[in-house]
Formats: C-alpha cells, structure tokens, sequence
C-alpha cells in the first residue's frame, strides 16, 4: 500500500512540475495590426479600374473576354456598369450566391477590396 502511494505521490509532483511554464505574455498573445480600410477615395479611375485589372481582366477583358470571359467585359467603364446595373459584379466578388463566384479558380478577393467595390457601387457606380 505504501508503494502504491508512492508511486502517486511521485506521478503527482511530476506532472505538477511538467505542467508549469513561464512564457511570455507577448509571445502567447501578440497584437494584430489590422490595417484600415480606406474607402474614403475610392473612385473607378484608380480604384475600382485597377482591382479589375488585377483581379478580372485576365479574362472578363475586350480582347479575352469572347474566349474565355463568357462575353463578359469589365476593362471599359461601360461593362462594368453594366454588371454594376444587373448586380452581378458585386455578387461575383463577394461570392454571395447570386452570381457565378469570381475570380474563377483563385481565392477570394480579401474584405478591404470587396468593400472598396461596394463603396463605389453605393456611391452611384460614377465614371469618375
């Protein structure tokens, strides 16, 4: 009986002692910067235009688009204006199930983008 209690007493104080660890706070809880999103400038000329031609033109463009964008064409102001009118640019890229998800076999644009878009689309979609 005594050994029984002697080997618990001792499985005790090694997992007590396994069990503490001084790390610091920093390192176990570090800050995350999430850098603001500014849509307070966002236009079509040098906002929305350049997402497009990052993210879309590969294959939604005038010369692409009749091979491999569905006729879909958002490098010219006009088509985009017009996926704005029917609602499925911003569908395609927030990817909320009303229109095809896009871009197409890439990841998701991220938050900040989509939102620049939908800033301008809520402004009025201006050629500006």
């Amino acid at each position: 009986m005594n050994r029984i209690i002697k080997i618990i007493a001792s499985l005790f104080v090694v997992v007590s002692m396994a069990s503490c660890y001084y790390d610091n706070k920093d390192q176990m809880y570090p800050q995350v910067v999430v850098a603001a999103c500014d849509t307070a400038t966002v236009n079509y000329s040098t906002t929305v235009k350049t997402i497009l031609a990052t993210n879309c033109n590969g294959c939604h463009s005038t010369a692409a688009a009749p091979s491999s964008g569905g006729g879909i064409i958002l490098d010219t102001y006009t088509g985009v204006k017009a996926y704005v009118t029917n609602g499925k640019l911003y569908g395609s890229i927030a990817q909320n199930g009303t229109a095809s998800p896009m871009p197409k076999n890439m990841a998701k644009m991220d938050n900040c983008t989509i939102n620049k878009i939908a800033v301008w689309i809520n402004r009025g979609a201006l050629n500006n």
